[in-house]
């Protein structure tokens, strides 16, 4: 692991000179999808450097990742600002056959709402409050990308049918991954024929746009009144009951999770429209989400605690394919 490490340091030397940053020790905070390090700007102002996982994005999804970020924080809302390299390219390859490509964006002060897996610290006031403005910012984040203009160049994933239950969905094949017994399987393949014939009855009206589809309670920090969103690298198309799917899903075992969804939805309608009709297909998308999570945990053996996140990922799509045949 150390040589893994080694050689993280050393690519992110290399990308730091490419903003002019080269005189100092980029400090490792996370390495999973991508490897993101603290650096410090000139203004002592912090940043995070990010080396892109190799092949998970191609240099134009990313390039319209950070496109869009820009344009979001331009118009007021809370995210990290992308901050160009010395010859004003935001995105740079770091080998000649741009296998990975590095990026910079400045710090964002605030704390994480909670971890995965942990019960939320928080004041049935407090989650109250957030969430309200989770909902408000999230809302606005739709309102701003409704009113943009994306260049030709711009291309992002999509979380539809396809990306959700095609042949290849963007996070794994969950009805038939690593680590599923065979009636696992049987029961995963027979939900992903049934929820494609859900999908397809969807209102064609049915809100839909560019989400950042990753809003976890780790992607979202709360500094006061404000909170700001983070970690874009998932962002693409989607319908916005996604995003709001994805937010709630892990909160599900919270002693106030009603309070949690009724103080998003509170705070989104306060920025943008959501009727009661479009809300009633909650239940479908948090079944979808859970099911997204499966295949990330199939496609990812290698983790420490892969079976014990799988079993854990199924037990709550069996539970969320009771309450969507429940609700009809």
């Amino acid at each position: 692991m150390s040589s893994i490490l080694d050689d993280l340091k050393a690519r992110a030397r290399k990308a730091l000179a490419c903003w002019a940053l080269s005189e100092q020790e980029p400090k490792l905070l996370k390495y999973r999808e991508n490897a993101v390090f603290r650096v410090e700007l000139p203004n002592g102002e912090g940043a995070a450097l990010r080396l892109h996982r190799p092949g998970y994005h191609s240099e134009a999804a990313l390039r319209s990742e950070l496109l869009w970020m820009d344009d979001l924080r331009n118009n007021g809302l809370d995210v990290p600002r992308p901050i160009p390299a010395a010859d004003g390219s935001l995105l740079v390859a770091l080998d000649r056959s741009n296998e990975q490509y590095a990026d910079l964006i400045g710090w964002v002060d605030g704390q994480q709402i909670g971890e995965s897996g942990k019960l939320l610290e928080h004041t049935a006031d407090e989650l109250a409050r957030i969430y309200r403005l989770v909902g408000a910012s999230m809302a606005e984040m739709h309102n701003i990308s409704d009113r943009w203009s994306p260049p030709a160049s711009f291309t992002r994933s999509a979380w539809d049918r396809q990306g959700l239950l095609g042949e290849s969905p963007l996070w794994g094949r969950f009805w038939d991954c690593p680590g599923l017994s065979t009636e696992d399987r049987t029961l995963l393949a027979g939900l992903r024929i049934e929820l494609q014939q859900r999908m397809d009855a969807l209102s064609a009206d049915l809100d839909y746009g560019l989400i950042h589809a990753d809003l976890v309670r780790e992607n979202v920090l709360v500094n006061g009144d404000r909170v700001a969103l983070i970690d874009f690298d998932d962002s693409g198309y989607g319908y916005r009951l996604f995003e709001i799917a994805t937010a709630l899903l892990r909160n599900r075992r919270e002693p106030h999770y009603p309070l949690i969804v009724s103080s998003l939805i509170e705070g989104y309608r306060s920025k943008r429209s959501l009727s009661d009709a479009t809300l009633a297909n909650l239940p479908l998308f948090l079944l979808l989400r859970s099911l997204t999570y499966i295949g990330w945990a199939g496609e990812r053996s290698e983790l420490p605690d892969a079976g014990d996140r799988l079993a854990r990922y199924i037990r709550d799509t069996r539970e969320l394919a009771q309450a969507v045949e429940t609700a009809g």
